[in-house]
């Protein structure tokens, strides 16, 4: 009786580990998605806002009144890549490392570098087409965390992608080709090379190599969204029937 009531114990507290275990994971998870929602929205309001106050003026300061809650943002982003690969989430860990670092080439390697790429009007292609998608991933995540969700936000989060990710990849590539010529010019994270190979490598043969991953990294995300929504939406089928 003592061995089976001890471990029966045992069972019984490891099974109220898990539960905890369980619940601090949707608490940070829940926090998460929340601050990051609440930071896209600004974002997207803070652009939409500008927009109707001082017309399309204003889509050349897009950058200085959002460049700070972008960077968090985006720095907060990479647990994306950690929540996957250590299984807090159910999800893949590459496509996450293809958003992720394909957006930090292009805010921190090209706009937080090239200040005369800052006040362009891809600037406010790329913010807005990024704050757009995000506005409807996190909140779907959000209240995932929670069991509840809303018919409206999960069709936007599998339908609006759709449209949104091609267009934010081709402002994101239009903001490579803008800033070949001026890498070229500036030599900026050139790679040096010995006297007897030439000069160096400037960093826009990079660039441009990364144009050819950047549609790459677009085929891999929509291929990866059409995979999630077929799944949800026949899942929802089966639950119906």
């Amino acid at each position: 009786m003592d061995t089976v009531t001890t471990a029966e114990l045992t069972r019984s507290s490891e099974s109220r580990s898990w539960d905890v275990l369980e619940t601090l994971t949707k608490i940070y998870l829940f926090t998460y998605n929340l601050i990051q929602f609440l930071g896209f929205l600004w974002i997207f309001s803070s652009i939409t806002v500008q927009l109707a106050l001082e017309g399309t003026d204003s889509v050349h300061h897009t950058f200085d009144y959002c460049w700070i809650m972008m960077f968090i943002c985006q720095i907060l982003a990479v647990v994306e890549v950690i929540n996957p690969a250590l299984g807090l989430v159910n999800t893949a860990v590459f496509p996450a490392m293809v958003q992720v670092m394909g957006r930090n080439v292009i805010l921190f390697v090209i706009f937080g570098s090239l200040a005369e790429m800052q006040n362009r009007i891809v600037v406010f292609f790329v913010f807005y087409t990024w704050s757009a998608i995000e506005i409807f991933r996190y909140p779907f995540y959000m209240l995932a965390c929670v069991g509840v969700e809303w018919r409206l936000l999960t069709w936007l989060r599998y339908t609006s992608w759709a449209l949104l990710y091609p267009l934010g990849t081709l402002a994101e590539a239009v903001t490579v080709i803008q800033s070949l010529s001026i890498f070229d010019e500036s030599d900026l994270y050139s790679i040096p090379l010995p006297a007897a190979l030439g000069q160096s490598i400037s960093f826009s043969f990079t660039l441009k190599l990364y144009l050819f991953v950047m549609f790459l990294g677009l085929f891999i995300n929509l291929r990866h969204m059409n995979s999630q929504r077929r799944r949800h939406f026949i899942r929802k089928e089966f639950k119906v029937d």
